[in-house]
């Protein structure tokens, strides 16, 4: 099944880069940004996981008015199939502030329809495809992003938020 804007998003259960367990489940209430991508410490994954550590705070100081004028903050979560100790390196090696998922088992990248057939130098193999999720409050999905560009994804997502909320 493809998901599609208005979709509930689907739940998870993962582990992050020091091994503490996380679900969808704990980020209700909050805006999410739950991005996927290939490989740790490859250059495209690198280029994107700065972009989004450079502009973390403008992620942060987002927010959005609910009922009564509450404000939603915004979270950034990465997914790739890598193990628990590669995220850890590529964390602290980059100095990321937020949470990377380890999804070895394949489970979150086949629910959200992002892992399958890609091509690299004229071989084919399976893998993940960079794409991301933009999560409102209620777990609904607000924007699905296909065909990300490293260097220019999270500049893309501050300036769709600055529209949805």
């Amino acid at each position: 099944m493809q998901l599609k804007i208005g979709d509930g998003a689907p739940n998870f259960t993962l582990p992050d880069q020091d091994g503490k367990t996380h679900t969808l489940a704990e980020y209700a209430g909050t805006w999410l940004l739950l991005y996927f991508y290939p490989k740790d410490n490859t250059p495209g994954c690198t280029k994107e996981a700065c972009m989004m550590r450079d502009d973390f705070y403008g992620f942060s100081a987002r927010g959005g008015s609910a009922s009564g004028g509450k404000k939603f903050p915004i979270k950034i979560v990465g997914v790739s199939v890598d193990s628990v100790k590669s995220h850890k390196k590529f964390a602290d090696e980059y100095k990321l502030p937020f949470t990377l998922l380890s999804d070895e088992g394949k489970e979150l990248v086949n629910l959200y329809g992002v892992w399958g057939k890609k091509k690299f130098m004229g071989k084919e193999y399976d893998g993940t495809f960079r794409m991301s999720f933009l999560i409102n409050p209620k777990g609904v999905i607000e924007k699905i992003y296909t065909n990300v560009k490293p260097a220019e994804h999270s500049k893309e997502v501050l300036e769709d938020l600055k529209i949805v909320i």
